[in-house]
């Protein structure tokens, strides 16, 4: 099935760069993965015409026209670049080929950079998204991702906040926190050698 598949959203430009890359890399080495379609559709200016148009070992694509004549299976992006991605007459070719159950992941990097105003604008967004491509109710599957929880044991205000959020039910066991070990409580009776 063509059409966006997962989309992930950043809250800067510089994150989703470095992601774009590190995509680019696990796509190119995993066989698994052979004819998946990552792009990169942000703000500012990609490289030179022609370029961008095919994904390599290094990078996805962010050929503009390219993303829009055929749309990636992931589409890595910014919460104001989606705004546009939904408005701009132009850049509605994105989602013409998704029909209603195409996209099922919508992640969200760094979810605790989004509170405020920045927060509800993300939460109106996404229910704007999933208005307009008719998602079905319970389809999308939703993600935030935060390297800053900590090692939390309530986590009913945070499944509080990304309900607000996605719109959406998040149960007991879906947050998933670190949990930190000591240098000799993770490598424990392990024998270590040096070698200089």
């Amino acid at each position: 099935e063509r059409g966006v598949k997962a989309l992930v959203i950043y809250p800067m430009n510089a994150l989703a760069t470095d992601q774009a890359r590190r995509f680019a890399e696990i796509t190119a080495s995993t066989p698994a993965f052979n004819g998946l379609r990552v792009g990169l559709f942000i703000g500012g200016n990609f490289g030179h015409p022609g370029s961008g148009m095919v994904m390599s070992p290094t990078s996805v694509i962010t050929d503009r026209e390219t993303l829009r004549k055929t749309p990636p299976d992931i589409l890595l992006t910014n919460y104001k670049m989606l705004d546009y991605l939904l408005l701009r007459p132009k850049d509605r070719l994105l989602w013409s080929r998704n029909s209603a159950t195409t996209l099922r992941y919508v992640v969200v990097d760094e979810l605790h950079t989004f509170d405020g105003a920045q927060g509800t604008d993300l939460a109106l967004l996404l229910r704007r998204l999933r208005a307009r491509l008719q998602v079905p109710e319970g389809h999308l599957i939703c993600v935030g991702t935060s390297a800053t929880l900590g090692a939390t044991t309530d986590t009913a205000p945070l499944r509080e906040y990304a309900r607000q959020l996605f719109a959406a039910p998040f149960a007991e066991g879906a947050v998933i926190v670190e949990d930190r070990l000591s240098v000799a409580e993770f490598l424990g009776d392990v024998t270590i050698e040096h070698v200089l």
